[in-house]
């Protein structure tokens, strides 16, 4: 007998989850990236808009919006910035991801200039059919210590969505804000 799915992703900001409803998507986002999946990974996905889906067994899947400043052609942009995107293991390939999804793009599209996100290769299928594209240009971020600096190695899983700032041009690079566990 299979669970009963949820039919619509619930919204909340991190400030309305329960400790309880955070433990239960750390355990799932462990799960879900088996051990490759660390405290400073939790606290890029905090402080933003997330959606869940609960079915019989719990939850089933999670992602989350977080705002991150992103330079485009000279101008400091408001990035909707995709973190801890997963779906159970029993409840993968049902389309719960792509609910997940619909809920963080539609805060994206509204509520942001671009969207953008970093793709596992086990995600690029999902993201590619929703409309978003692999950035074609470079990637920076704002280091502290060293000021801008090329994140090569980004440069084959950003993917990016544009929203109210409209076309983006991939011959001018983006450069991310710094935050802890992106540039050494």
């Amino acid at each position: 007998m299979t669970t009963p799915m949820t039919t619509r992703a619930r919204t909340a900001h991190t400030a309305d989850l329960t400790p309880a409803e955070l433990d239960a998507v750390r355990a799932l986002l462990d799960a879900a990236f088996d051990g490759d999946f660390g405290d400073e990974d939790w606290d890029h996905g905090l402080g933003g808009m997330h959606a869940l889906v609960h079915d019989g067994s719990g939850l089933a899947a999670h992602g989350a919006v977080v705002m991150r400043r992103v330079r485009h052609r000279g101008r400091w942009l408001r990035a909707g910035y995709v973190e801890n995107v997963a779906v159970r293991a029993d409840a993968r390939r049902t389309g719960l991801g792509g609910q997940v999804m619909a809920e963080l793009e539609r805060v994206i599209d509204r509520a942001y200039d671009l969207g953008a996100l970093s793709a596992s290769e086990d995600g690029t299928r999902l993201y590619t059919s929703r409309g978003w594209r692999l950035w074609r240009g470079q990637v920076h971020a704002l280091s502290p210590r060293d000021g801008v600096v090329r994140l090569p190695d980004e440069e084959d899983s950003t993917y990016v969505r544009p929203a109210l700032a409209g076309p983006l041009d991939p011959a001018c690079e983006l450069v991310f804000d710094w935050r802890d566990g992106d540039v050494l």
